[in-house]
This record gives structure tokens, sequence and C-alpha cells, in this order.
């Protein structure tokens, strides 16, 4: 982390506004190329982008709200600290990503989210995270879910803390 860029410098720098699961973002890309409809999972509610990518910003003390897409999500790490990303896959299995650049500790600079998935994610240590967020086919807010507290817990009782930590509603 640069001394000199904290959170607020990279909200102004980046133009960064609130995002609905949590933290700031800014849609910095949506390619031009379109995949119809009947080329895509039933998951997906009409014709996408072949590919869309954001800045994604969390601070300590935000959280990302567990949600998820009809798409495969990368994200990338850019500045700051490392973030947790929980991950319940389509099987029921709980994963605990780390993003980041400190390679001994168990972080990557990559992770891939699978279509499905349920996830969310914060800052567990330092004081944000300046990630990216590349979403294919691309993201549209038609193929986004964000979770219900108790609809979760009920099929996934076995993370309530963590779904419980992670969820506003």
């Amino acid at each position: 982390m640069s001394a000199n860029r904290d959170a607020q410098y990279w909200k102004q720098q980046l133009g960064l506004i609130s995002h609905i699961e949590g933290g700031a973002y800014k849609e910095v890309y949506r390619s031009g190329l379109q995949l119809p409809h009947h080329t895509l999972t039933i998951s997906h509610t009409g014709d996408r982008a072949a590919s869309t990518s954001i800045y994604f910003l969390l601070e300590r003390g935000e959280f990302s709200a567990f949600h998820r897409i009809a798409s495969d999500e990368i994200w990338h790490f850019y500045d700051g600290d490392g973030i947790s990303i929980y991950e319940m896959t389509t099987r029921g299995e709980l994963k605990h990503h780390k993003l980041g650049l400190n390679i001994e500790n168990g972080e990557q600079p990559q992770i891939m989210i699978p279509s499905g998935s349920w996830f969310g994610s914060r800052v567990e240590a330092g004081s944000y995270c300046l990630c990216g967020c590349t979403v294919a086919p691309g993201f549209d807010f038609a193929d986004f879910e964000l979770a219900d507290r108790n609809v979760l817990i009920q099929e996934y009782p076995q993370y309530a803390g963590i779904i419980t930590e992670l969820t506003r509603i």
C-alpha cells in the first residue's frame, strides 16, 4: 500500500460510487460484443455483453454482502490490503479465498468465483482493498441476487455465523 494513497484517494481518483452489496465501484469496461440469450445459461435473463469489468473498493468495517450472479467472476488485486472472499458453492461447500499479494499467507492476486455460488467479502486486517472484478458473460443487475439472511441460513445452517456477518436482511 502506498503511504499517500488511501481509500478516499482511490474513490476520488477513480470516481467510485456506492454499490448495493456494500463498498464502492465503477464500471470501466463493457464489451461491445453481445452474446444472444439463446447461447447463454437459463440463469441469464437476456442478451449479455461478452465481458464487463469494474473497480471495487472495500474499507475495513464494510462488507460486500452475500450475493450471486449468473456468470463467472474473476477478482484481481490492485492496492491496499488483502481481502477475504467467502464462497458457498453450488454443492454446499464453504470456501475462504484470500485475495492479495501475501502469497506466503495464502493470498492470491486473482480469485475466480463460479456462476451460481453465493459470495461475500470483507477486509479482515488493514484498512482497505482496491480490486477489480471481471465478469463473463458480462454483468447485468437482472442476474444479481442479494441473499436473504433467513433463507440462506435455512439452506446452509452450518454456516449461520458467516451468513449473519455478511448479510444485511
